[in-house]
C-alpha cells in the first residue's frame, strides 16, 4: 500500500470533484437526468470531503460529511448557507434518484443544478486556496 499525505488526499478528491462535475454535460447532452444528479452530488461530496480532510476532520459516512460540513463550514459563516443547502439537496435528489424506483428527474432540474453543483465546488476550491 502507499502511503499519502493529507495534502495527496485534498488534492485527489479536489480532482475527483473536477472530473465528476465535467462528466455531467455529458450526461445532459444525453438527457441521463438522473444520472446528471448522481455526479453532482459525487462531485460535491469529493469536494465537501477535500474540505474536511483540510480542517483535519475525519468521517466515515455521507451523514457524517454532510454534519461536520454544517458545524464546520456552515454555522461558522465559511460557507454561505443558501450554497451549503445545495449540497442537501443533491444529497436527497442522488437518493431518491438511485434507490426509488418509477423516480425520474428531468432537464430544467439537471440545468437548474448544475450552474449552482459549479459554484459549490469552486467555493471550496477557493477556500483550500487561502
Amino acid at each position: 500500500m502507499t502511503d499519502y499525505t493529507s495534502e495527496d488526499y485534498i488534492k485527489y478528491r479536489i480532482k475527483r470533484a473536477k472530473e465528476a462535475i465535467d462528466e455531467v454535460r455529458v450526461h445532459i447532452e444525453n438527457k441521463f437526468w438522473n444520472t446528471a444528479i448522481n455526479r453532482m452530488y459525487y462531485a460535491c461530496f469529493y469536494a465537501v470531503s477535500a474540505l474536511l480532510a483540510k480542517d483535519k476532520c475525519e468521517v466515515s459516512s455521507h451523514s457524517g460529511v454532510r454534519q461536520k460540513f454544517g458545524e464546520n463550514f456552515v454555522k461558522t459563516g465559511k460557507i454561505d448557507r443558501d450554497l451549503a443547502r445545495h449540497f442537501t439537496e443533491l444529497f436527497e435528489k442522488r437518493h431518491k434518484g438511485d434507490y426509488n424506483d418509477f423516480y425520474d428527474y428531468d432537464e430544467e432540474t439537471v440545468l437548474r443544478l448544475y450552474p449552482v453543483s459549479q459554484r459549490f465546488i469552486e467555493e471550496i476550491v477557493k477556500i483550500l486556496n487561502k
